[in-house]
């Protein structure tokens, strides 16, 4: 049995790398028939499809009730984009980061985690943890409401972005031309291969940390996120070996909006999620790291190699406290 899953484990990663190589050619060449630059690209196309693990994943656990997995894989998830993504990416070679991500979509990814900490564990973060000097289980809710309210201000932000991305087209000249009927094609292709790999690498990890005897929570908050994030993590790792810097990053924080906005807000609707008191400790780690990760790249507008492996080792010491925690 664990024979099959190792088996397993490594036919995923196969299917993820040729599904990411796949995809970046595809949504590169629809960028250049367009004319959308290819940051716009990695904010909206790439990032939804490499999110599509966490959407199936935290919509199944919403389906049936596992709270915990639905909120702590989001969380965990864009911890993992944000440290591991983008820490490798800087170690392969420099990742400069575009204005536009700078000015826009930095802000906008601190902000909504935020929001969504603020509307759910406000109780928590005023004192409202304990009762009795005994801690809550449950210090608040991802209500159907507030799940509506992410969705809109997802909507809203996808909105923004096909605007600006109209008002300023731009030609890609180190791209090739591809039929567009030729670039959906190895966009679904892509897809298909990107989201088969993660769930056959998310299964067969599973089965094999529960051999290991992991508990389901830290399972819920490593192996899953990590599991999830895969996807982000090849297609990153692609674009920039490529040269589509703007599309790694444009990737990873598109991601990470598309997760807060729109995987917890359809999440939640279908059923009320559950903040207990890990979940806020990770949401406020989210933002601190969100806004170091935002202080590297803000002097040079790009990511070296000494901020790439210090993302790292921020990203291990936040497994090792979740671990002991």
């Amino acid at each position: 049995m664990v024979l099959l899953d190792v088996l397993i484990l490594i036919v995923g990663f196969i299917a993820l790398i040729k599904g990411a190589d796949i995809f970046v050619d595809g949504s590169s060449a629809l960028a250049k028939n367009f004319k959308v630059p290819g940051v716009i690209i990695g904010l909206t196309i790439v990032a939804l499809g490499t999110s599509a693990p966490e959407l199936a994943v935290s919509t199944s656990a919403a389906l049936q009730g596992s709270n915990e997995i639905a909120l702590s894989n989001v969380i965990g998830s864009n911890i993992f984009n944000l440290l591991s993504v983008l820490g490798v990416c800087a170690l392969i070679r420099n990742v400069p980061v575009d204005d536009s991500i700078m000015k826009r979509d930095f802000p906008i990814s601190i902000i909504a985690t935020a929001v969504v900490l603020f509307m759910t564990s406000w109780e928590a973060l005023f004192g409202g943890a304990f009762v009795n000097n005994k801690m809550l289980d449950n210090v608040g809710d991802v209500t159907r409401i507030t799940g509506l309210v992410l969705i809109v201000l997802f909507i809203a932000y996808i909105v923004m972005l096909i605007v600006d991305a109209k008002k300023h087209p731009q030609e890609e000249d180190d791209i090739k031309t591809i039929p567009v009927w030729k670039c959906f094609l190895l966009i679904i292709i892509g897809v298909a291969l990107i989201v088969a790999g993660g769930r056959a690498v998310v299964y067969s990890a599973k089965e094999i940390a529960r051999i290991a005897g992991m508990s389901e929570t830290l399972i819920g908050l490593t192996i899953v996120a990590v599991g999830t994030s895969l996807p982000e993590l090849v297609t990153s790792i692609v674009a920039s070996r490529k040269g589509e810097n703007g599309m790694a990053v444009g990737n990873v924080i598109g991601s990470n909006i598309f997760n807060l906005l729109f995987i917890l807000g359809i999440s939640s609707s279908i059923h009320p999620i559950r903040v207990n008191l890990a979940s806020v400790y990770d949401m406020i780690i989210l933002i601190a790291v969100s806004i170091i990760t935002y202080l590297f790249v803000a002097k040079d507008r790009k990511l070296g190699k000494f901020e790439g492996g210090a993302m790292i080792i921020v990203y291990i010491a936040d497994v090792i406290f979740a671990a002991v925690r």
